[in-house]
């Protein structure tokens, strides 16, 4: 555990008696490189990013839990260095085709239009799935995860 990480959480918890008794949560930033980890982690703070969208493919590939409303993360730089910790509201299942415009701006990226997101999204999970015998499709269902940002 990084000890920037566990400064961050007590911080939090001095501020939010009710989670006291809580673990300190997973951390993790979003995208697979520096610029997009940061600037999504910014988003946040700001909230502005209020959704992300893993790839089911990739809980699977990893025998990861999928992630549950109320569950709390800490979302950090790519430098692994915390920015916030967000609460999940809402989990949804849904194939990459429908995923719509209302979620695109709630993920709140580029010009948070659904084109945008699809754009970026597709050749994320393209990159995601290199060298696995999958590949991306239209079809391939997508972890819709809402949050809210409750402290940074």
């Amino acid at each position: 555990m990084n000890e920037n990480i566990e400064l961050f959480w007590k911080n939090f918890i001095t501020d939010n008696t009710r989670y006291v008794n809580e673990k300190i949560p997973e951390s993790f930033y979003f995208c697979d490189n520096e610029k997009d980890a940061n600037d999504c982690a910014k988003l946040v703070v700001k909230n502005i990013k209020q959704a992300t969208a893993p790839s089911l493919w990739s809980f699977e590939i990893n025998n990861e839990k999928l992630p549950r409303k109320g569950d709390l993360n800490i979302i950090t730089n790519w430098n692994k260095v915390p920015q916030a910790i967000i609460l999940t509201t809402k989990i949804e299942l849904i194939k990459f085709s429908e995923i719509t415009a209302k979620f695109a701006q709630k993920e709140g990226e580029g010009d948070k239009s659904l084109a945008y997101w699809r754009k970026v999204h597709k050749a994320y999970y393209k990159r995601e799935m290199q060298g696995y015998k999958e590949g991306f499709s239209q079809d391939m269902i997508i972890v819709c995860q809402y949050f809210k940002t409750i402290y940074s």
